[in-house]
């Protein structure tokens, strides 16, 4: 352990490091950094289990800066520790284009950083689902192959924000232990004191939520480590609110607003380098310094060797599937049941709900992936996301793949992220389409950072019915599809459904959201002889390529256009039905399969239960719309669907009148 005189130094080379490079980049947040370097240098050179050489170490504690904007903390201690990538070239490029050193973390842009974080309270409850996923893992491979812990540096803001308080209580409900949250309770937000506009006892809303809670002084190294083995031997999540000064050592900025989100300034940085005893250059640290925290760094390289002997020592099967789970490799035999799906649909067609297709996917699908962890938000029996092989995931039975989230449809979408990020389990989760509004930022960020995630999000337009307007979608479509990297599927059939779960699975770069209906639809799809025609995002269901008219349809409009198609054959004119399960995998054909698909018919309408956004790329800023031009209404879904047109008279007539429109 370092002497006290040695922690100061090395606390003080974070907080140089930081002032440094904001203020090079102009900008940036120094306060936190100046204020939690204590905190960090106790929990990474004391506690934390990384090394460099391996920031992907499965075995690893993992660190969540949740104050995302306080990221020159985490980029000084990456390079202080002797991460190579993280040069002093890179942090004098802080929030420069083409560095790694980004304003906000970002995972998979910067070894060590373990997500993406800014948006506030993101960073939280992502890490509950980092701590929900260690200990499944745990409970499955064995302490001596899963043991690591969580760790979370938060804010206030962090705490603010609406969603912490879904993740704290879905957290301490779990009990999990693995989870430290060290709260950089500096009492100050960027409008100035916290006062202004707080007064919440974060001690006692942890407390109540089940957590362990304790205060302590975040510029006492040994009193943060006290506390940090005492959260490591609780039985319950643990807050430790770490009572520091924002902008620490900076004469006049420390302690208020102005430290937070702005550079400190010439005349300031140079005062705060002389109270802190720090000489030299800008970015400039003593050797000696440097060694220690060098030192520090290779501290857990022993722990992985061991754990790699520990690892090859694993029995058969139990190493092989750890490893596949790992790589997210998809089995074959899980194809084959995807494959087996489709054909038992088309031999044997039903009338019933993409949902109900849904589970009927999933019921084949689970008993052949361990690593499926599924959940809802108290919408279990409406998603059709429970199936009858998954035992519920809780704190005594850790073998449990289902988890009951509760009605905290934010929290479950960032707590999938978690378990996405930790790797080994592949989360999907479900609520009705309408309230992907309360989940969107966890979406987001799961597309930005690229995550094999799912999301089962059922009832998905007017077709719910008597729930009404409220909880009817039809603007979520297009707002959905606006988010890049994200895949929206919407099936149209059990063929389709089967089709769509084999493209989410075998993505392991994207996030996946399944578009499903309560209510029932005829299928629509008479052969799988084309293979998986919903992974070209759209294909030519019927007709011919020189027909008059092209109906583009998605979901359960399929039906509709397809019986729209032959009410204007009846009239005495040419008709194709394309349909469109996936804008964005339409989008990623070649130019040539494209302009096939979309053909050359000089009248094309689309018809989806949703708004017009999206469309015109496919009917052409002159075509037929026929779906919403507002918000829906409460009644039976049939005859919603009457009173808005959605209808195959309403389709036909559309086209007819433009054919006669010549």
């Amino acid at each position: 352990m370092n002497s006290r005189a040695e922690h100061d130094r090395m606390a003080n080379a974070i907080r140089v490091l930081a002032m440094d490079a904001v203020e090079r980049a102009g900008s940036g947040h120094p306060g936190l950094p100046m204020g939690a370097a204590d905190v960090a240098t106790v929990l990474f050179t004391r506690f934390m289990k990384f090394d460099p050489d391996a920031p992907d170490w499965p075995d690893r504690d993992r660190f969540v800066l949740s104050a995302g904007h306080g990221s020159m903390l985490i980029y000084a201690v990456l390079h202080l520790l002797g991460y190579a990538a993280i040069t002093l070239d890179q942090l004098r490029r802080f929030r420069q284009l083409g560095s790694i050193t980004a304003g906000h973390p970002e995972y998979g842009h910067t070894p060590g950083i373990e997500t993406t974080t800014g948006p506030l309270g993101q960073g939280l409850a992502t890490a509950v689902g980092m701590a929900i996923a260690e200990e499944k893992l745990r409970a499955e491979f064995g302490a001596d192959i899963v043991d690591h812990h969580t760790y979370v540096l938060a804010s206030d803001g962090d705490l603010m924000e609406g969603i912490s308080h879904e993740a704290i209580a879905l957290a301490g409900h779990q009990r999990l232990a693995r989870l430290i949250v060290l709260w950089d309770d500096n009492a100050i937000s960027i409008d100035g004191p916290l006062s202004l506009s707080d007064s919440t006892d974060q001690l006692a809303r942890f407390c109540a939520c089940g957590w362990a809670g304790e205060r302590v002084d975040g510029h006492d190294p040994g009193a943060i480590a006290g506390a940090i083995e005492r959260a490591r031997n609780a039985q319950r999540p643990s807050l430790i609110a770490c009572r520091t000064i924002i902008g620490f050592g900076a004469p006049k900025k420390a302690g208020t607003a102005k430290a937070h989100g702005e550079p400190l300034g010439a005349e300031e940085l140079a005062g705060a380098k002389a109270a802190l005893g720090i000489t030299g250059d800008a970015f400039s640290l003593a050797p000696e310094i440097v060694a220690l925290w060098r030192a520090a760094g290779q501290r857990g390289k022993s722990a992985r060797a061991q754990w790699r002997q520990r690892q090859a020592g694993l029995a058969e099967p139990a190493r092989g599937e750890f490893d596949r789970r790992l790589e997210g490799a998809f089995p074959a035999a899980a194809s084959e049941a995807l494959r087996a799906v489709a054909r038992d649909a088309v031999a044997a067609p039903q009338t019933i709900a993409t949902r109900k297709s849904s589970e009927i996917v999933l019921e084949a699908l689970n008993p052949l992936l361990p690593e499926t962890f599924g959940g809802s938000a108290d919408l279990s029996p409406s998603n059709n996301t429970r199936t009858k092989t998954l035992t519920t995931f809780a704190p005594g039975t850790r073998m449990g793949r289902y988890l009951h989230y509760g009605v905290r449809e934010h929290a479950m979408a960032a707590a999938m992220n978690g378990m996405a990020l930790h790797g080994g389990l592949l989360p999907y989760g479900g609520t009705f389409l309408v309230f992907t509004d309360y989940a969107r930022p966890a979406i987001r960020l799961a597309a930005l950072m690229r995550l094999r995630v799912i999301y089962v999000m059922t009832h998905d337009s007017i077709g719910l019915g008597e729930d009404g307007p409220t909880h009817q979608p039809v603007e979520h479509l297009a707002a959905l599809r606006a988010i890049p990297g994200l895949l929206v599927i919407r099936p149209a059939d059990t063929v389709e459904t089967a089709q769509a779960w084999e493209v989410a699975l075998r993505e392991r770069r994207r996030p996946t959201l399944l578009a499903l209906t309560r209510q029932a639809l005829p299928p629509v799809t008479i052969d799988v002889a084309g293979g998986n025609r919903v992974a070209r995002g759209a294909y030519v269901l019927w007709g011919e390529d020189d027909a008059e008219v092209t109906l583009f349809a998605s979901g359960s409009e399929v039906h509709v256009a397809l019986e729209a198609k032959d009410l204007i054959i009846a009239a005495g004119h040419t008709a194709r039905v394309v349909g469109v399960p996936c804008v964005e995998l339409f989008r990623e054909q070649g130019h040539e399969y494209r302009a096939r698909v979309l053909g050359t018919s000089p009248v094309r309408v689309a018809v989806e239960a949703g708004m017009r956004q999206g469309w015109d790329e496919f009917v052409g800023a002159d075509g037929a719309f026929i779906g919403m031009q507002g918000f829906g209404a409460s009644a039976p879904y049939k005859e919603l669907y009457r009173h808005f047109g959605i209808t195959a008279r309403g389709v036909a007539d559309a086209a007819l009148a433009r054919l006669r429109r010549g």
